[in-house]
């Protein structure tokens, strides 16, 4: 097969594009070249930015793929214009989408109002009735929202769209390093990990980059996934307390993780106003059963990958009141005070 993969040398894009190239299949990779990434030999490349699609459109048509897989597709104006440029072109689209298209999503961070629904979140289970809750406060993306890119993709009959519904993912490339808040005490020989109560309860999805990008290329490369939506996730749906345990078990950190009610907790450790009685549990039954797809990296190694990368790639700089350690002490004093 002959694919474009639209924006792929970020975290998921140069797995996704290994994944193909490793099954024998052409692949060419249309990017901005502002971000430094290894392509295996023979990908061809298509420089321009995702915003002028249009501008490269001819060059990008004469490709021919049969399939585009357009991993950067945030809003519904990039979507509506990905289907002008490839429709009569290509067969299909993939497009990675999020779990932010739940309406269990918008009820955890009190977006849509009503009661929790109930998980696992199948793909068949009820939309949020808002925009994107964080929808204009990230710069660069005001008119960010996956749940419209899904319903205009998912238009075009001409161009059937494959979409899959994505938890947080983590591992190597994770710009927003989302191993940082318990890796770094951890590294930091932090003796106690300090967790809301409430947090440690609730449980959510995760995939790891590399599963992550496995399910993305099988969809890419299977017709039985045209016209599909797919959740990814892995079997296993941990509690934010399993999820840091398991985090210690990798990097050997042999402290006391301590749960703490929310308003005995230092500001910077509580929820956030998070709804904590809604997990965020996705099935991800229907792709394997489906594609056959399964996780093909297991947990401890995936977290062993993403560990050893974030220690190579610290963030320029720490949030200090996120880490502030004296705060944290003080709390635990007084909790050892009052016998807890």
């Amino acid at each position: 097969m002959r694919l474009l993969v639209i924006g792929g040398t970020s975290f998921m894009g140069p797995f996704v594009v290994q994944h193909l190239v490793d099954a024998g299949h052409e692949v060419a990779v249309f990017h901005r070249g502002t971000t430094i990434a290894r392509l295996p030999t023979g990908v061809g490349a298509f420089r321009g930015d995702r915003k002028q699609l249009q501008a490269h459109a001819g060059a990008l048509r004469d490709f021919r793929p049969d399939v585009v897989i357009d991993m950067i597709l945030f809003t519904e104006q990039d979507a509506c214009c990905a289907i002008e440029t490839f429709r009569g072109v290509a067969d299909r689209m993939v497009v990675p989408s999020s779990i932010d298209v739940y309406r269990a999503c918008s009820i955890f961070k009190r977006t849509d109002p009503g009661p929790p629904v109930p998980t696992p979140i199948d793909e068949g289970s009820p939309s949020r009735l808002q925009p994107f809750p964080l929808r204009g406060l990230i710069p660069g993306m005001e008119e960010y929202d996956k749940l419209l890119v899904e319903r205009a993709v998912q238009s075009e009959p001409s161009l059937p769209a494959t979409c899959l519904r994505l938890p947080m993912v983590y591992g190597p490339g994770d710009r927003l390093h989302r191993l940082l808040e318990f890796l770094e005490r951890m590294d930091d020989g932090r003796r106690y990990l300090l967790m809301n109560e409430r947090m440690a309860a609730w449980r959510g999805s995760r995939i790891y980059v590399e599963n992550a990008a496995a399910a993305i290329a099988r969809a890419a490369t299977d017709a039985r996934a045209t016209g599909r939506i797919y959740n990814v996730a892995e079997a296993e749906p941990l509690t934010m307390r399993d999820w840091a345990a398991r985090l210690a078990e990798v990097v050997g950190w042999g402290g006391e993780i301590v749960l703490v009610p929310p308003h005995q907790l230092p500001p910077h450790l509580r929820a956030g106003g998070m709804e904590t009685a809604q997990d965020l549990v996705l099935d991800s039954a229907r792709i394997r059963a489906e594609l056959g797809w399964t996780e093909q990296v297991p947990l401890a190694e995936g977290l062993r990958r993403s560990v050893d990368w974030a220690r190579a790639h610290p963030p320029p700089e720490l949030d200090a009141q996120a880490f502030d350690y004296s705060a944290e002490d003080e709390c635990l004093a007084r909790l050892r005070g009052e016998g807890r």
